[in-house]
């Protein structure tokens, strides 16, 4: 009986100590999001020229 329940917990171990596959594992690649330093001053350079615009047409 002991000799039963040796094997029984050693074939256990054996089959849980091989489970997987021999393929390396695969990796996502990792995606990365960069904001552009040129949004910042879009948000100044259209008031500026439209400005520029208005007063071109005031001193006329």
């Amino acid at each position: 009986m002991k000799k039963l329940i040796l094997a029984a917990a050693l074939t256990a171990a054996a089959s849980t100590a091989y489970a997987g596959s021999m393929e390396a594992p695969v990796m996502e690649p990792e995606v990365i999001v960069e904001e552009s330093a040129g949004t910042s001053a879009g948000g100044i350079v259209v008031p500026l020229l439209l400005l520029l615009v208005i007063a071109a047409a005031a001193s006329s």
